[in-house]
């Protein structure tokens, strides 16, 4: 019998020690290049700020094998006539999690989240604060599915 370490809804049990964040795999077509690294990257950082588990390249307890398939701007809320009020920008994901302590507990998930923004605003201008918010939602949701028993 394993015991688990609780903090703030957070289940870890005492045996795992350790994780790793594969790089993301980006098959989304119209993606920006470094969209992979930044999601792999804030994944990594919120892991290793809201758990005790240190990174393991070599031979971790957990791996996350992200995956972004998804990531369109699609016209939303149009007013009377042609004119578009917002457009939407929509991420999905798909993380392969392997736990290697609990293979029980090993699962593909999968995410999907997005922010509208006006018409009237050029993407480039707006696109990596929106995907900011967009990874903190998916991420939470991740996390929340992998480190607590809700």
């Amino acid at each position: 019998m394993s015991s688990c370490i609780s903090f703030k809804g957070i289940n870890i049990p005492t045996e795992m020690k350790s994780y790793y964040v594969a790089d993301t795999e980006v098959s989304a077509r119209n993606a920006p290049a470094e969209l992979g690294q930044i999601f792999s990257e804030t994944l990594r950082k919120v892991v290793q700020t809201q758990t005790r588990l240190v990174l393991d390249e070599e031979d971790p307890d957990i791996v996350f094998t992200p995956v972004i398939t998804r990531y369109v701007v699609n016209a939303v809320a149009p007013v009377e006539g042609t004119t578009v009020a917002f457009n939407r920008l929509d991420v999905s994901t798909s993380i392969d999690y392997e736990n290697f302590i609990d293979d029980t507990k090993s699962r593909k998930l999968s995410y999907n989240s997005f922010q509208d923004f006006e018409s009237t605003l050029n993407l480039q201008d707006v696109e990596f604060d929106l995907i900011d918010e967009i990874f903190e939602e998916i991420i939470d949701r991740a996390f929340n599915d992998t480190f607590t028993d809700w």
